[in-house]
């Protein structure tokens, strides 16, 4: 009975020698393949997953969105959104290219293809559940299944956190502008990015007769009347900052002009929908309260 007991003893020591070993040849493979890795960013919130993954020092280039970490500043830039041009890409001599599907069109996709670089492209949509979504899905990608779950726990933390947000039974009028000067003043409508981070921290978009940006009339500005003027820290910055935007027709007529209530946020961090979502949500509603 005992050469039994101790027969059954050393199959259990095998088994668990070999599986450590196999685990350790998992582990050493993962390593091998991250340090391999030259990647190629075309967005920013895409960008902000590889740095919290630990992968930045394998990005070697990104979109111009890509301005977190301020470290991802100094990447080279290959373009933006859907005018990426395939030959400042190709000049990194990147292994693997990853983007959304939003953002890239066909003709891009099948180039890249040709030219036989991997190419990784997700579905990245504006809540709070996408954000979720997209996280987990580039980490499992690139096989830093665990550390994307340290991320998702923090993020799921930081997000309870925002349950005691109070938010008044009558909500801000807010207006999304986005400028580049005088000559390219659009306002931002129902779906995009910015409406949906007004609803969370607690505002109303007032532009929702419309999808998408379109031009801001100053007849549309007067008439939508917001009480908070809100742009990206680049835009008001294009207009002269408070003292330009006041000399803008229409909007010393609105509450906003009124009141100065005229309000900037960093573009990437409103607008990302990243980890770093839950801090988006609490700096606008501390602006537009």
């Amino acid at each position: 009975m005992k050469t039994i007991k101790q027969a059954l003893l050393g199959l259990g020591l095998l088994v668990s020698l070999v599986s450590c070993q196999q685990n350790a040849d998992h582990a050493q493979n993962d390593a091998s393949h991250t340090d391999s890795l030259r990647i190629v960013s075309l967005n920013g919130t895409v960008s902000e997953i590889l740095s919290d993954l630990g992968l930045e020092k394998q990005v070697v280039g990104t979109d111009v969105a890509s301005t977190y970490p301020e470290t991802m500043k100094s990447k080279p830039k290959v373009g933006h959104n859907k005018k990426i041009p395939i030959e400042g890409v190709l000049a990194l001599q990147p292994n693997l290219i990853i983007g959304t599907k939003q953002e890239v069109t066909e003709e891009t996709k099948e180039q890249f293809k040709n030219a036989g670089i991997r190419l990784l492209l997700f579905d990245q949509e504006f809540s709070v559940e996408g954000t979720k979504n997209l996280i987990r899905n580039v980490s499992d990608s690139l096989k830093h299944t665990a550390k994307g779950d340290s991320i998702l726990a923090k993020f799921n933390s930081d997000m309870d956190k925002l349950n005691a947000i109070q938010v008044e039974s009558k909500k801000p009028k807010v207006l999304f502008i986005y400028a580049r000067g005088a000559g390219t003043i659009m306002v931002g409508g129902k779906g995009t990015q910015v409406d949906k981070v007004i609803a969370l921290a607690g505002g109303e978009n007032v532009a929702k007769d419309f999808p998408d940006y379109r031009p801001l009339t100053a007849e549309a500005l007067v008439a939508y009347n917001p009480d908070v003027l809100l742009f990206f820290n680049s835009g008001l910055t294009s207009l002269g900052n408070e003292e330009g935007l006041l000399g803008i027709q229409g909007v010393k007529e609105t509450n906003a002009g009124k009141n100065k209530k005229i309000i900037a946020m960093d573009g990437q961090l409103l607008s990302g929908f990243s980890a770093r979502l839950p801090l988006a949500i609490q700096e606008l509603h501390s602006k537009i309260y």
